[in-house]
């Protein structure tokens, strides 16, 4: 076991070295990336997503509840971070003919109503089956 942590090791450290070769020309133009990324999660994305949680988990008691709306967040997080490249800059090369032009606002509108639109279906009908179960347990008592 020791061998193949050791072996795990020196390959990962030469896949480390090899990347940091090939980047080494674009070093440039990379480095405020390296250091911005870190440092806006650190100042900005901890930070809400902390005072986020701190909100939620006053305001919603129900720990099923909860769950499904941090899912949401998160997802809801997911998508606009890979969506901010594609809204912020502009298309560094000319259309290609061959792919269809896509509108990358409203497809994230769509894809964050879609994925908003389940949970609250899924709250919904975990309300209806929690009221049901409760009402089936008052009625037998």
């Amino acid at each position: 076991m020791r061998a193949v942590r050791l072996l795990l090791l020196v390959v990962g450290a030469a896949f480390t070295a090899y990347g940091g070769w090939l980047l080494l020309p674009q070093l440039g133009s990379a480095l405020p990336w390296l250091i911005g990324g870190p440092v806006l999660h650190d100042l900005l994305v901890a930070p809400l997503v902390g005072l986020v949680g701190l909100a939620l988990s006053r305001l919603v008691t129900n720990r099923l509840r909860r769950a499904w709306i941090a899912a949401g967040l998160l997802a809801s997080a997911t998508l606009l971070l890979i969506a901010v490249p594609l809204l912020w800059r502009p298309p560094s090369a000319p259309p290609n003919p061959g792919l269809p032009d896509r509108d990358y606002p409203l497809g994230l509108t769509v894809g964050l109503a879609v994925l908003w639109a389940a949970i609250v279906i899924v709250l919904v009908v975990a309300t209806t089956l929690d009221r049901r179960g409760t009402d089936r347990r008052t009625d037998r008592s």
